[in-house]
């Protein structure tokens, strides 16, 4: 085995530079540095006591026990381009996988809604046109009397757009049923450049994985494999153990903690 050690110099006729530089001394592999490259990331801003204030709110509703008159409810959404295929792709055969045309045709765009109890293992996910206040809105609706009608309250755990607000509920219903569902809210925001905080993305993440591999052309398709989608997971009954704590938080994150 070729091993090098940190300040041994390497000619040119083992692949390193002639200058015998840092990065081959340290037997750096050609081309590891990759300065053309570039990663996004949601980075939190440091020492920001709105953002610790949010995270710990968020992670204190996370570390209550089950309580079927308070359920825990996380949601949260995301944009998805509907595309066909241009022209009829081959199908899969003994020893050749399936195979699909790389020109496609753009079908117009939906977002996906996705609703969760991790505690429970249970979710809804569904496709709307949009994703307005009035969206938003319904899907409250739903929330509250269909999917959790006996709860006295629901806690809700989703990202601070502007569209979850109470005030939607006042754009898409009389006073009266906007109030009623509201005294049902307990509503939780996780942080600006926070969203890992929301166990909904994780959902949305396999969901995506699991679900939307492939091109769908149209809301109503989109919508059957959402359904099936959500069956098969709720009949797994599949939670989700969310192990970060507060403590771990004044850790391993104490740089978002302003310095007292």
């Amino acid at each position: 085995m070729d091993v090098a050690l940190v300040g041994e110099t390497r000619g040119p006729d083992r692949g390193d530079a002639a200058d015998g530089s840092l990065h081959d001394r340290a037997g750096l592999k050609k081309g590891a540095l990759k300065p053309h490259l570039k990663q996004c990331w949601t980075i939190p801003p440091k020492a920001n006591a709105a953002f610790v204030a949010a995270m710990e709110d968020v992670l204190a509703v996370y570390a209550r026990p089950y309580d079927p008159r308070y359920p825990v409810v996380v949601m949260d959404e995301k944009p998805l381009q509907l595309l066909d295929d241009a022209r009829p792709g081959t199908p899969c055969a003994p020893g050749r996988i399936a195979r699909e045309d790389s020109e496609y045709v753009r079908c117009g765009t939906c977002s996906i809604f996705i609703w969760a109890e991790p505690l429970q293992g249970w979710r809804r996910a569904y496709a709307e046109n949009t994703r307005t206040r009035l969206d938003w809105a319904r899907g409250i609706e739903h929330l509250l009397t269909v999917d959790y009608p006996d709860a006295e309250k629901v806690v809700l755990v989703m990202d601070n757009l502007n569209t979850h607000a109470i005030a939607s509920l006042y754009e898409a219903f009389a006073p009266d049923k906007a109030y009623q569902l509201a005294s049902r809210l307990d509503i939780h925001h996780t942080p600006k450049h926070g969203s890992w905080l929301n166990i909904a993305e994780i959902e949305l993440s396999c969901l995506t994985k699991q679900c939307l591999s492939r091109r769908i052309a149209d809301l109503e398709s989109l919508n059957t494999e959402l359904d099936a989608w959500t069956q098969a997971t709720n009949t797994d009954e599949r939670q989700v153990d969310w192990r970060f704590t507060t403590t771990d938080a004044r850790i391993k994150l104490r740089h978002l903690y302003p310095v007292v």
